[in-house]
């Protein structure tokens, strides 16, 4: 899908647009179970991985607002998280949080958490390099789901072929479990569609437009077409960068972004107990009002 218009692949999306649209505000879309609460377990496309609705982002402005909070406060805060039943932590090597995860989750059984990290390598030889030192680092024999972070041209998918086939090798040896990307940038996602590699999308999406690739409308019938496909699409930019202007807008995100039916799971970027709190409580709010909005 190279060098694809907005207007043309709008065009071929009007479909999918329409019924993502249509489905706003149900919650039974074929491909995605009933949930009740933000720690209710997804099950990630085709994966059969399974992870909580919301899960703890460690990147807020590139990870310095968790790093400026301190090791223990963090730890703090993520096992509050899991005392709540969150289980999906999401990190990446240029945050430089890797560390602050591994202290946090020390002595906690592997099979509670779920973590999702993301290389830069350009190389299959980087990439090996980054999965051992990930593991290293995070003092886990394997990671859930590891992206290549950041595409932001639309050519990705040659460009980055001998990073896929490395990625794809550390998956058949069971030190990485599912594979996938991040795009900024609307061209690089419209390319994403159509690469049966990707196992997991992570995807800027709120009602807002903020931080986004492009327009909801047009991202959400983008991520409609993946998650039917049979990928499993992660969330990210819910709440902007740092967490809109207020509860309402908040929630209102929230509602939009469960509302679409094709986005599995979610990652926000927390500095305090009292955010989780909130988000928990206004997630459990949006589905409740959702399907009468």
């Amino acid at each position: 899908m190279m060098n694809v218009s907005r207007r043309a692949f709008l065009a071929g999306m009007a479909a999918a647009g329409s019924a993502a649209l249509a489905g706003r505000w149900t919650f039974g879309h074929p491909h995605m179970p009933d949930i009740k609460s933000g720690v209710d377990r997804i099950t990630l496309g085709r994966t059969g991985l399974k992870t909580s609705v919301l899960g703890i982002g460690t990147g807020t402005v590139g990870g310095s607002q968790q790093l400026a909070m301190g090791s223990d406060n963090f730890t703090k805060m993520v096992r509050h998280a899991l005392d709540r039943g969150i289980h999906y932590i999401d990190t990446a090597d240029n945050y430089s949080t890797h560390i602050f995860v591994r202290l946090a989750l020390q002595k906690v059984p592997r099979e509670k958490y779920f973590i999702q990290t993301k290389t830069r390598a350009r190389s299959a030889e980087v990439l090996h390099a980054d999965i051992e030192r990930f593991r290293r680092e995070l003092r886990v024999d394997y990671i859930d789901s590891v992206l290549m972070h950041c595409m932001t041209t639309p050519t990705w998918p040659t460009e980055m072929r001998p990073v896929m086939d490395a990625l794809y090798e550390e998956k058949q040896k069971g030190r990485v479990k599912a594979v996938g990307v991040s795009c900024h940038g609307w061209e690089p996602l419209v390319a994403s569609v159509d690469v049966d590699w990707v196992d997991i999308q992570l995807a800027r999406i709120n009602p807002f437009g903020m931080k986004m690739d492009g327009k909801p409308e047009d991202v959400a019938a983008v991520l409609k077409k993946m998650h039917d496909a049979g990928r499993g699409i992660i969330g990210m930019k819910i709440y902007g960068e740092t967490g809109l202007n207020s509860r309402d807008e908040r929630l209102q995100s929230l509602k939009y972004v469960l509302g679409l039916g094709c986005v599995d799971c979610f990652t926000i970027g927390f500095t305090s107990i009292e955010q989780i709190d909130e988000t928990l409580n206004l997630i459990e709010q949006a589905l409740q009002q959702g399907v009468h909005a």
